[in-house]
């Protein structure tokens, strides 16, 4: 609006046109800056002293002592779909939180989303590297701890195969409790994975392979009971 305003201002000269020049060359100027600083591309950086992020809503350094963890996650599937990873963050106690957008995917505390990555040119792990090098304790990083928990392939999908969004429902429910350490909640992952192929997994016209999924299906569940007679040999 400056901007146009000032180009109107030009293009109409009048009396006093020294001071309408001078007016709209003003107006020009701020339109501009305002411009740019619409369009000035995301930035995201990590350093040792906190991060440093410029992003629609959120342009400001974060020092470390305002946060209490930061998570490296991937949102659920949708429709057999991957969505990009996001880096997620809970602030310490006493920070602000009127930015939250966001849950922790495991405790559902409240978080901020500070940015998807596809919108940076580094990969999760080489941002992960970074995180963990500069926030430490901080930085949990969910994508590497669920692939060493349990590394679920990617399901293949064709006509008359299982509903895509409850078997990585399933999936999901099996790694986290895979990571959780805690002996009950990994049982009752497992329980709900048994009822649910017991009951018979529903069919959609496209959905993942019958047999393969089966199979790594009984795979997840094998490693939550296997998880669960280490816990008992431990115990004894």
């Amino acid at each position: 609006m400056c901007v146009l305003g000032g180009v109107l201002l030009l293009v109409y000269p009048s009396d006093g046109a020294l001071l309408r020049t001078v007016i709209a060359v003003g107006a020009i100027a701020l339109g501009a800056v305002a411009l740019v600083s619409a369009v000035r591309p995301f930035r995201f950086g990590i350093h040792a002293e906190g991060l440093s992020i410029r992003r629609p809503g959120l342009r400001r350094e974060i020092p470390w002592a305002e946060v209490d963890v930061l998570v490296l996650d991937e949102p659920p599937r949708r429709d057999g779909y991957a969505k990009p990873p996001r880096l997620l963050l809970v602030p310490a106690q006493g920070v602000p939180r009127e930015l939250v957008t966001a849950r922790h995917p495991l405790d559902g505390r409240p978080a901020i989303e500070l940015l998807v990555l596809d919108q940076v040119r580094e990969q999760p792990e080489q941002v992960s590297a970074a995180l963990t090098s500069c926030a430490g304790d901080r930085f949990v990083d969910l994508l590497a701890l669920r692939r060493a928990a349990f590394d679920a392939p990617d399901l293949p999908v064709g006509l008359r195969g299982y509903q895509m969004d409850r078997i990585d429902r399933l999936i999901r429910r099996g790694q986290d409790a895979l990571m959780s350490g805690d002996a009950s909640t990994r049982q009752a992952a497992q329980g709900e994975i048994e009822r649910a192929t017991a009951a018979g997994l529903p069919i959609a016209q496209r959905g993942y392979n019958t047999f393969q999924t089966d199979t790594v299906l009984g795979a997840l569940v094998a490693a939550l009971a296997d998880e669960q007679t280490t816990d008992r040999e431990t115990a004894t």
